[in-house]
């Protein structure tokens, strides 16, 4: 071998002994996450996520193994090149990995203080519930949560089921990130969970053509938009359903950002315009509840927000949208679906159940053993959610007193706190 082939073999050599030194050390999971936060986890979630990253490092040092051999094979220049080709491969692999092993860590690092980590333990808890319940009925197994918190305005899923940055496996949990602000009112983790559920039995792509075809009257390019907002549309409803004007609140709280954010379209952009979204959750309630707080909110949404500030073609979209609310409630809720057996999502979780008059005679029935009693906190830890979340927007005068009912509560569904 010539001192030119030697010198860089001796070069690829040094990084391939680097790189895959690396790959060794990844398959100590404790180094990602500190003994406290993994213990934080519920039994089930945390051998479910340290099994996947485990095959999932597995199968990098398999590939290390693999590069080790095609280095010792080299006899030539073309198998230098050969050799070469694989490192590059193997540190774009490596880092791939990485980014994986680093998401679930940061996730699970977010639970090291003990209150914290009670209170996602509910979120994990709440969220897994919520798509029980509908997929229960419809014979489909129902992924395990994982919660972390993060910053910001917005909650965000990493659907299970879905490919990885590895690129060769597959997401084992639904992992939702919940923001600090809306850790006491965690409706959005619903929303989350409803995107979750609305994959795995494929009503985003149903709901999408039922949306299509309810609105062929509308003007041209209204009803191709709404259609194109199936997915969230979907998620709020499955949101409402779960948690009521709760939910509907607490998107508004999100979502007011002043009339730049409230009025932006961006074509292809899977979320409603802010101001038509906000009075489709409203028009939500009224279907379902008739006459409420709601029109409050509706009413003050669209004084802060005249359609005139809106741009133009934006504001087209929007008035033409606005009589087709009813429908569009219509479709979501109360037409039946293939993907919920022929029946509509109303049929299988009633929003009923979290109706403001109910919600507030089950908490004048239980009084405070619904907020500390282990067997109603289990039993009714959605409606839970909803009440609170009701209470929060409709008693503002009782808020520090509703705050602490919540995280009470939810510490105790979390195993943080003892219950009565």
């Amino acid at each position: 071998m010539n001192d030119s082939r030697s010198a860089i073999k001796a070069q690829l050599t040094r990084q391939v002994a680097h790189w895959t030194s690396a790959a060794t050390r990844l398959q100590d999971l404790d180094d990602l996450a500190s003994p406290a936060a993994w213990n934080s986890l519920e039994r089930y979630l945390g051998l479910a996520i340290r099994k996947h990253l485990t095959g999932v490092v597995d199968a990098l040092n398999r590939e290390a193994a693999a590069l080790r051999a095609a280095l010792e094979m080299v006899t030539s220049t073309a198998d230098l090149e050969i050799a070469r080709r694989k490192l590059l491969a193997f540190r774009t692999r490596y880092l791939q990995v990485e980014t994986t092993l680093d998401y679930y860590a940061d996730a699970i690092n977010t639970r090291t203080a003990d209150r914290v980590a009670g209170l996602l333990r509910a979120c994990d808890i709440l969220a897994h519930r919520s798509m029980a319940q509908l997929l229960d009925q419809l014979g489909k197994p129902t992924p395990v949560a994982l919660t972390y918190l993060d910053k910001g305005l917005g909650a965000s899923i990493l659907k299970a089921g879905l490919r990885l940055w590895d690129q060769t496996s597959i997401s084992p949990v639904a992992a939702i990130k919940i923001t600090r602000h809306n850790l006491y009112r965690p409706t959005a983790l619903i929303h989350e969970a409803g995107h979750q559920a609305a994959h795995i039995v494929r009503w985003t792509e149903e709901l999408a053509s039922a949306l299509a075809a309810g609105l062929t009257n509308a003007p041209a390019g209204v009803g191709e938009a709404w259609a194109s907002w199936s997915s969230e549309i979907a998620a709020d409803a499955f949101a409402f359903v779960h948690t009521g004007y709760a939910s509907v609140a607490a998107l508004q709280d999100v979502l007011d950002g002043g009339a730049s954010m409230v009025f932006r379209h961006i074509p292809g952009d899977p979320h409603p315009v802010s101001y038509i979204r906000v009075l489709l959750g409203v028009e939500m309630c009224r279907q379902f509840y008739g006459a409420g707080p709601w029109d409050d909110l509706g009413r003050s949404w669209t004084e802060l927000y005249p359609l005139e500030r809106a741009p133009g073609g934006t504001d087209q979209l929007l008035r033409a949208s606005l009589p087709l609310l009813p429908r569009i409630v219509e479709v979501t809720l109360r037409k039946p679906m293939g993907a919920f057996g022929g029946r509509p999502l109303v049929a299988l979780i009633n929003p009923d159940r979290v109706r403001p008059e109910t919600l507030l005679s089950l908490e004048k029935e239980l009084g405070a053993a619904l907020y500390t009693s282990m067997h109603w906190i289990w039993t009714e830890a959605l409606r839970l959610l909803a009440l609170t979340g009701l209470r929060m927007a409709t008693m503002r005068e009782e808020n520090a007193d509703t705050v602490k009912y919540q995280k009470e509560w939810m510490l105790r569904l979390g195993g943080a706190l003892q219950a009565a």
